[in-house]
């Protein structure tokens, strides 16, 4: 079957600010103001319109489309061939905002971000050997195709043969590490700068360098998800290990031992605290980073999808000037943003607040943060006891590890101080049975715990692709007696999402507040009656109806529901 013909191109006089004017899509004042950006900015007219939000991408794009004669393309719904993509080097798609949609019959369709670009359009047709046909693309939209399909792995492969060709056959000495620290142009710090470059593009939250037999395996967690980003050559693993150690005050010289550390590093706009861990293994150290972004604006209660009785609930108990308030979760479920998010509404010049952490994560005005280390026997208990001569109204412990700490922080929310901390435990209502076989004595457990609150983090449907499907055999057998109140949605995938159908994350959460019936099954030996009891006084604010709740808007997956753990 034949494509489709190439359209004309046949550029018109008119500016595109005169005809956004006559449109009616921005009036002469706006324009004006567009202008004077542009002069003082250098920017083109377009990308000053749509930073001054006066009008979208897709419009100027539109615009621009029929201003030359040209089509529009919606990169966001257009399914791409990544094979056809990758005949364009990723360096002349990202230099010239280009990438190649479609095989015409006499020639190749290309997405242009600026199709007037001759220069560009006379190098993408010498790199392609093609005629090529231009079409109007968004630059948003391109650029998220480009890093889904090309994954920064071109520019990632060019650094790490640099890197290897500085090192040879040989080893990397110290002296000759400390030299290409200072240089910027190193081959080195260009791949660690490309790595976290596309680590924020793609809101990666993990970063895992795995030296493998022959190839060095660098991994990126998106969503939850781990995802390979690129498989340099194995030399450059002891180059790149050896300069994030250096980064992060580890010893360089250790190789036999794990290490822990932290760097802040700044990507583009975003500035990031890093923590490092390096694990020796059978090929090298591997080593793998957490991204943590600095945003406080983000950590707030209303913003974390937090249902309304539980939020209410949650902050009824915060008003409080005793008890405790337990999150739990397994690891990566958001447990410390929760608990920051709290911290930060409590955060006042009137109350005095001591954290307690192994690392600390997020660093806040007002608090006094202490770093927990075993090495020197500064210990969660040990600085718990001494924090609490410090008179703290609030006190957050980052976690309770031990029958020593938590009895230490029970004994505190029952003697005028508000404790927040986590505890790991697969529901809400396990928690204080937890607690118990921790060797915590029962009345403590049931006169200090306050309130628990349990959340995992699911994967949302990208909003660009999501349509309604049918529920599989196996889903509607777990949704058992809920099938009949849940339509089932998934993601088609698209390049707004790279084509994985899902695009960000939201918790899921339930509680268990302490109410006088269950203080007095908690003091009692009868852990089976707790738990039956907490989940009949609060079914309605469960894990598994608050994901359902997402499932039936048509915001996650009934898979995403039962990926995220039994616990639901």
């Amino acid at each position: 079957m034949d494509r489709p013909k190439a359209p004309v191109f046949n550029p018109r006089r008119s500016r595109l600010g005169d005809v956004l004017v006559s449109k009616g899509l921005i009036d002469d004042a706006q324009l004006a103001k567009a202008l004077e950006l542009q002069k003082t900015s250098g920017r083109k007219l377009g990308r000053a319109l749509a930073d001054l939000k006066l009008v979208t991408e897709e419009q100027i794009a539109e615009v621009v489309a029929d201003q030359l004669g040209l089509r529009f393309v919606d990169l966001v719904h257009h399914r791409l061939d990544p094979q056809l993509v990758l005949a364009l080097p990723e360096v002349l798609a990202r230099r010239y905002r280009a990438i190649v949609l479609d095989r015409l019959s006499d020639g190749l369709l290309v997405g242009m971000v600026d199709p007037a670009d001759m220069l560009g359009f006379d190098q993408l047709s010498r790199s392609l050997k093609s005629h090529i046909v231009p079409a109007v693309v968004t630059e948003g939209a391109l650029l998220a195709a480009i890093e889904h399909i090309y994954q920064r792995k071109d520019e990632m492969a060019s650094f790490a043969r640099e890197v290897a060709a500085d090192i040879g056959d040989g080893v990397l000495t110290l002296a000759g590490l400390e030299n290409n620290a200072s240089a910027d142009e190193a081959p080195v710090l260009k791949l660690i700068n490309s790595i976290f470059d596309a680590a924020v593009t793609r809101g990666v939250s993990d970063i895992h360098i795995e030296p493998q037999e022959r190839a060095l395996q660098i991994r990126f967690r998106i969503d939850g998800v781990m995802q390979v980003q690129s498989t340099p050559d194995s030399r450059v693993a002891g180059a790149l290990v050896q300069r994030l150690k250096l980064m992060s005050s580890l010893d360089i010289a250790e190789k036999r031992l794990p290490q822990d550390g932290r760097f802040r590093v700044k990507v583009g706009s975003a500035t990031l605290d890093v923590r490092i861990s390096t694990l020796p293994t059978q090929f090298g150290e591997s080593v793998v980073m957490r991204l943590l972004v600095q945003d406080t604006a983000r950590m707030k209660l209303d913003r974390l999808g937090l249902p309304e009785p539980i939020l209410a609930r949650l902050r009824a108990v915060l008003g409080a000037s005793s008890g405790m308030v337990l999150v739990t979760g397994p690891t990566g479920s958001g447990k410390t943003t929760t608990l920051y998010a709290a911290l930060a509404e409590l955060n006042t010049p009137e109350v005095k607040i001591i954290t307690v952490e192994d690392p600390v994560e997020y660093r806040l005005p007002g608090l006094n943060q202490v770093q927990v280390n075993e090495k020197v026997d500064l210990t969660f208990a040990r600085v718990l006891r001494s924090c609490l001569r410090q008179d703290p109204d609030v006190v957050l412990v980052g976690e309770m590890r031990d029958s020593e700490t938590a009895e230490i922080g029970l004994r505190a929310a029952l003697t005028g101080h508000l404790v927040l901390s986590t505890l790991h435990t697969n529901s809400a209502a396990a928690t204080p049975i937890r607690l118990r076989d921790m060797g915590v004595a029962p009345y403590m457990v049931a006169l200090g715990v306050r309130l628990v609150i349990a959340q995992r983090l699911v994967r949302l449907i990208c909003a660009h692709c999501r349509s309604e499907v049918d529920a599989a055999a196996h889903e509607r057998e777990w949704l058992g007696d809920d099938s009949g109140h849940t339509r089932a949605w998934r993601g088609t995938g698209c390049s707004a999402c790279h084509q994985t159908g899902y695009a960000g994350r939201t918790a899921v959460y339930e509680m268990v507040e302490m109410t006088p019936e269950l203080v007095h099954l908690a003091n009692a030996d009868d852990p089976a009656g707790f738990a039956a009891q907490a989940q009949r006084a609060f079914a309605e604010h469960t894990l598994r109806r608050h994901v359902l709740a997402l499932v039936a808007e048509g915001r996650t997956t009934l898979a995403e529901a039962m990926r995220v753990g039994s616990g639901l």
